[in-house]
């Protein structure tokens, strides 16, 4: 697995220590097939629904009774719908990091931090857009929750080392900063309360990155 001191070059000492990035949905270990199959079909199902009636107006047993299979093969996998809706994510997810990993700039390796900061911006701003309402549920099945998923460290991560090569103060300070703007429901509030294009909101949010990275 790749880290930031791999794909960037040691900037400092002190972040040459830094562990590797947590990656999310690393591949599972062997699967039966009959698992494997009953996890497709609930993911298919959820996903159908969810894209048809909202998540919210979707109940569990909508999804075990769509998918054909028993309640407990739904919780034994998934736990509730936000179990649900992380795993629907994850493959989103890993796409956007192995984009920053090892992609082409600016997202990925080669461009300057400052780039590569308000590239990630946009293209964060964009999944959730994507996915308002299954980030907002993952986001908030439990308090905290947001701040416990591998997904969110690699942000974070990937945000201070960004802002520490740009020589920012208090880069990890700034990092949370930045992604606590990014959250599902301010995103979400910004698009439908405020009616702003997820163009025109990516552009605003790169623009305040910029600030934090410069100033």
């Amino acid at each position: 697995m790749s880290s930031h001191d791999t794909d960037h070059g040691p900037v400092r000492q002190r972040r040459k220590e830094r562990p590797p990035l947590p990656v999310v949905g690393q591949p599972p270990t062997a699967e039966r097939s009959d698992a494997a199959r009953n996890r497709k079909r609930v993911l298919d199902a959820a996903k159908k629904l969810f894209d048809e009636r909202g998540v919210a107006a979707v109940t569990l047993d909508d999804v075990v009774a769509a998918a054909g299979v028993g309640k407990g093969t739904l919780f034994r996998r998934f736990g509730d719908k936000a179990g649900l809706a992380v795993a629907l994510l994850d493959e989103q997810e890993r796409t956007l990091q192995e984009e920053i990993l090892t992609g082409p700039p600016p997202l990925g390796p080669g461009a300057s931090p400052v780039e590569r900061l308000l590239a990630f911006v946009r293209a964060y701003v964009a999944y959730v857009a994507d996915n308002t309402e299954l980030v907002a549920m993952s986001q908030t099945s439990s308090p905290g929750a947001r701040l416990r998923t591998g997904s969110h460290r690699f942000w974070r991560q990937h945000c201070e080392f960004l802002l520490a090569s740009a020589d920012a103060p208090d880069a990890g300070l700034r990092a949370d900063i930045l992604l606590a703007g990014l959250t599902a429901e301010q995103i979400g509030h910004w698009r439908h309360d405020q009616g702003w294009t997820p163009r025109r909101l990516a552009n605003a949010v790169a623009r305040t990155a910029e600030q934090l990275a410069t100033h």
